[in-house]
């Protein structure tokens, strides 16, 4: 009688399951493991520095990789775009990842106020503009935090401050070029001199009035008060008893009544 040898048909059917199932194991938990590692880099932002400017980069939905950062939301596209860094060091910057957009935003503001504060506290024109620009981009910033929102309403403020100064002196520039105009018209042989007396006549002396007291506002009341302070009055030396209260006036001498009758 003959016995079935354990290296029959069914052991090495079971064998071979076995060892397919093992694999499978293994490919399905080798694929999760690299399907969670695409989600979290996919989630995962760095900033990179190109040609003087800083790019933010998004990770891909791979355990590897990233690509420029480009918001669905075109709102969002300027907050985002390529900062351009004039000469500011960014290398801690570039050496950290976020894995939260929040995050991303509390560290860029940074950035973004040491390029905006001292251009809008310049006082020239072209260099609070490009303030202007680095605060526009900052309060696209929805993720930074309480303090840093005070921050950038502080600067928001001064440059308000600048910005209507700037329009007055825009606004004084025109009407003294009006007034020129009009004197040019007045004084020449054509068929506007009439209507330019007139308007000259019209408008004249309050035009003058408004361009001196724009004059007045922009290089003068909006200048910084240099005046030095009065010092406080001298204190008057207490008695040595302490006593502060006033004395009585000396006695003046009285008239002379005359001889007694």
């Amino acid at each position: 009688m003959t016995t079935h040898s354990p290296q029959g048909f069914g052991y090495r059917a079971r064998r071979t399951f076995t060892r397919l199932l093992v694999f499978l194991v293994i490919l399905g938990l080798g694929g999760g493991v690299v399907f969670l590692l695409g989600q979290l880099n996919a989630r995962t932002f760095t900033v990179v520095q190109e040609n003087g400017e800083l790019a933010v980069m998004k990770g891909r939905a791979l355990p590897t990789g990233a690509a420029a950062y480009r918001p669905g939301d075109p709102r969002l596209a300027d907050a985002y775009a390529p900062i351009p860094l004039e000469g500011q060091d960014v290398t801690l910057l570039t050496q950290q990842k976020f894995t939260d957009r929040d995050d991303l935003d509390r560290a860029l503001f940074p950035l973004l106020e040491t390029l905006a504060r001292p251009r809008i506290a310049s006082g020239e024109p072209a260099k609070v503009e490009r303030g202007l620009y680095y605060l526009r981009r900052a309060e696209k910033l929805s993720g930074i935090t309480e303090e840093q929102r005070r921050s950038l309403q502080s600067m928001l403020t001064d440059v308000a401050f600048y910005q209507a100064r700037q329009k007055l002196e825009d606004a004084r520039r025109l009407v003294s070029e009006g007034l020129a105009q009009l004197k040019l018209a007045s004084e020449t042989e054509n068929r506007h001199a009439r209507a330019a007396n007139q308007m000259l006549t019209t408008v004249g002396p309050s035009a003058r009035d408004l361009e001196e007291a724009l004059r007045r506002a922009v290089h003068t009341d909006s200048a910084p008060d240099n005046s030095p302070v009065a010092p406080a009055p001298p204190q008057r030396p207490s008695s040595p008893s302490g006593d502060t209260a006033a004395q009585p006036p000396a006695a003046g001498p009285t008239p002379d009544a005359g001889p007694l009758p």
